[in-house]
């Protein structure tokens, strides 16, 4: 489906007409409206589209999504590997060099059909089955960009000069099953988000107006805490992004630290995974832009064939249990694999 026109889709709105696409964060400040994607290791995509317009998800429509099979799925690091992966960030505590570290992995499997593979009818399927406040798609085939996301998490909302972030860290089954670890590593990233924000907001202006709220997402919960400032003259998007990236919450504390340790332990890289994601409108001094987590690629340039992507992960603190972070992993994991997997079909023939 590389012959699928460039399109993206967010919060209501369906954007058409490719006009530019850049690497250049500044770009975000001139005009227009523009789908964003952030890799985690630093690569930018912005797509300018002029045509923008509230466009309802389409219903599901017979042939246009066909997923990987359920069984062929596999995992950068296998379950020894990450168990392992746990124990050495551990180590690293110990030794003093880190508070925590997210610690994920890139699950992998080949599409049967490459040209039944189009990421906006894998976005409707989603929507269905995990509603999400930051769900999107980008589409851009030319330019090797296929994301459909599903995320939770705020990473960056902007209104003029006020910007947010809304780290989430803690996840369970239900609120009964969040620990005292859940809590104290939600802290932690919120303090790192107050830093990275207070270099590009004016003195005194970062606030926390929420810390660590209970949230229900399907199939699990989360804690979310809201981190609030002023962008100081002068700065924008660019520098925003600078001071931000990547993302507190799918990386670690002390940010250096836990980077350094991630690049050691990880095996494949994050690509959109746990980068950045969105839309930023210029012309009106507004952008949201989600951590992209819950989030789907294609890679056609896979060895093999063109692949289905997912990223899963767990921040490790001291207080980790390897087995219990490698289950949050597959926690976060099954709901939306399962999703993808399926070829479309009406549940018991009825629409719900």
């Amino acid at each position: 489906m590389h012959h699928l026109p460039p399109m993206a889709r967010f919060g209501g709105l369906l954007a058409t007409d490719l006009r530019d696409v850049t690497s250049d964060p500044g770009a975000l400040e001139s005009k227009g409206w523009w789908a964003v994607v952030a890799d985690f290791e630093g690569g930018l995509r912005c797509a300018r589209f002029a045509d923008v317009r509230p466009g309802p998800a389409p219903r599901p429509a017979p042939g246009r999504w066909l997923g990987p099979h359920p069984e062929s799925w596999t995992s950068s690091l296998d379950h020894g590997a990450y168990t392992a992966g746990v124990r050495r960030i551990r180590e690293h505590i110990a030794a003093g060099e880190v508070y925590q570290a997210n610690l994920c992995r890139v699950l992998s499997a080949p599409l049967p059909d490459p040209d039944a593979a189009d990421v906006d009818a894998l976005t409707v399927l989603l929507a269905r089955g995990n509603p999400a406040p930051f769900a999107g798609t980008i589409r851009l085939p030319a330019h090797g960009v296929e994301v459909a996301t599903a995320s939770p998490e705020l990473f960056l909302r902007r209104r003029g000069r006020t910007v947010e972030s809304g780290p989430i860290k803690g996840t369970g089954r239900t609120a009964a099953d969040l620990l005292e670890k859940d809590y104290a590593e939600n802290v932690m990233i919120v303090d790192l988000v107050r830093n990275d924000l207070g270099r590009v907001c004016a003195t005194g202006s970062v606030t926390v107006p929420g810390l660590c709220v209970t949230e229900p997402h399907p199939g699990l919960v989360h804690l979310v805490s809201t981190v609030r400032g002023e962008l100081a003259q002068g700065t924008g998007w660019a520098e925003l992004l600078a001071a931000t990236f990547p993302p507190g919450s799918v990386t670690g504390a002390p940010k250096a630290s836990a980077l350094r340790i991630i690049d050691s332990l990880e095996t494949s890289p994050r690509g959109p995974y746990c980068g950045g994601v969105g839309w930023v409108d210029a012309d009106h001094g507004t952008g949201e832009l989600a951590v992209g987590i819950r989030t789907f690629w294609i890679d056609r340039g896979a060895p093999g064939g063109a692949a289905l992507k997912f990223g899963t992960g767990a921040g490790i603190t001291w207080g980790s249990d390897p087995e219990l972070e490698w289950a949050e992993t597959e926690l976060k994991a099954a709901r939306l694999l399962a999703i993808a997997s399926q070829a479309y079909r009406p549940l018991g023939g009825t629409e719900r």
